[in-house]
């Protein structure tokens, strides 16, 4: 089993209750009551799952020592008793993203959209994990998932930092992106 390796199931069975998912950008995913977020690997969808999305965790990328210090120094683990709510937000970049060299994507990741720059000012509140799923091949719908889980009372911060990062240059380049609002269910 590979540990980086999570399957994001949606459904009507277990895990996260879902607030609503709001297509921001491109393709829909149909509608699910819940999200399961289970570490491994699914083969095929479970009884009363719509949907599976992949992604693993991986080594940093676009970052400079400095700028990974200061997010382990300010960053908090995901599963804190207090963080009831999170967001599932798949993302697929368009070609001409994946067309430019590493120091460009960089370039326009840091120096121009300042991504890091933007979600320290919302840590520790706001956690995050980061799966990529063009490390899994052509078969998966969205080239990251990242699962951020916060208090109720960092509600209105979320909303905050996902509006900063889409009005960046970097946001230009997304073809497909779904909002999935997530309350731990009881």
């Amino acid at each position: 089993m590979n540990p980086r390796l999570f399957s994001f199931i949606g459904g009507n069975g277990s895990g996260w209750s879902v607030v609503s998912i709001e297509t921001v950008v491109g393709d829909p995913l149909p509608a699910v009551e819940r999200v399961d977020i289970v570490a491994g690997a699914i083969s095929q969808i479970p009884d009363g799952g719509t949907w599976i999305l992949r992604g693993v965790t991986s080594n940093d990328r676009y970052v400079t020592r400095g700028e990974k210090e200061s997010l382990i120094a300010k960053q908090a683990a995901l599963g804190r008793p207090d963080a009831t709510h999170a967001a599932l937000i798949p993302i697929r970049k368009s070609t001409e993203w994946w067309a430019l060299t590493q120091d460009e994507r960089r370039a326009i990741f840091e120096e121009q959209s300042r991504h890091v720059e933007i979600g320290l000012k919302y840590l520790p509140a706001i956690a995050r994990r980061l799966h990529h799923c063009r490390d899994l091949g052509d078969a998966e719908l969205f080239d990251f998932l990242t699962l951020f889980d916060y208090s109720k009372a960092d509600s209105a911060a979320f909303d905050d930092l996902v509006a900063a990062l889409r009005e960046t240059k970097e946001w230009k380049f997304v073809e497909r992106e779904i909002d999935i609002r997530l309350v731990r269910a009881s």
